[in-house]
């Protein structure tokens, strides 16, 4: 059964906020292999003129994905998870995350389509640091397989 299109539009709450620490930047930048000082050492990322360390762009996906869960686990879409894939990941920063931000993500439907038996589910996290100042768009594409023949 093909997703609901009347969800096209649709946001979502926010997220509960997330505050970004020193070590989860390291350890992301370690576990995608990105060794930029700017990631790992407080000079560094200093003497570049940020308050601290920075995450590496996909770090944002943290905040996406938590945000994303609540569309994929609205039961009213009707999504099957089991036969998801992803198709696409883009990142528009504002800024850079850095270390000591706390930040909420907001998840919106922005399209639904069907091609070939397949569902095409596109949404975007608005990414925003608690006072509301805009630090990233990630926007997701997921493929949800149609049922085989």
């Amino acid at each position: 059964m093909p997703l609901d299109q009347s969800f096209i539009g649709r946001e979502y709450p926010p997220t509960e906020p997330y505050e970004v620490g020193r070590e989860k930047i390291r350890e992301f930048a370690r576990a995608v292999k990105d060794d930029s000082p700017l990631h790992h050492d407080v000079d560094a990322a200093k003497s570049a003129g940020y308050p601290d360390v920075i995450a590496p762009p996909t770090f944002a996906v943290i905040l996406s994905m938590a945000a994303q869960d609540q569309i994929v686990e609205d039961d009213q879409l009707g999504l099957d998870y089991g036969r998801v894939v992803h198709g696409q990941q883009d990142f528009v920063h504002h800024r850079p995350i850095r270390a000591g931000d706390r930040l909420l993500a907001v998840a919106h439907v922005d399209d639904i389509k069907t091609r070939a038996g397949n569902d095409f589910l596109t949404v975007r996290a608005e990414i925003t640091t608690t006072d509301g100042e805009q630090v990233c768009t990630a926007t997701s594409m997921l493929v949800v397989r149609g049922p085989e023949a």
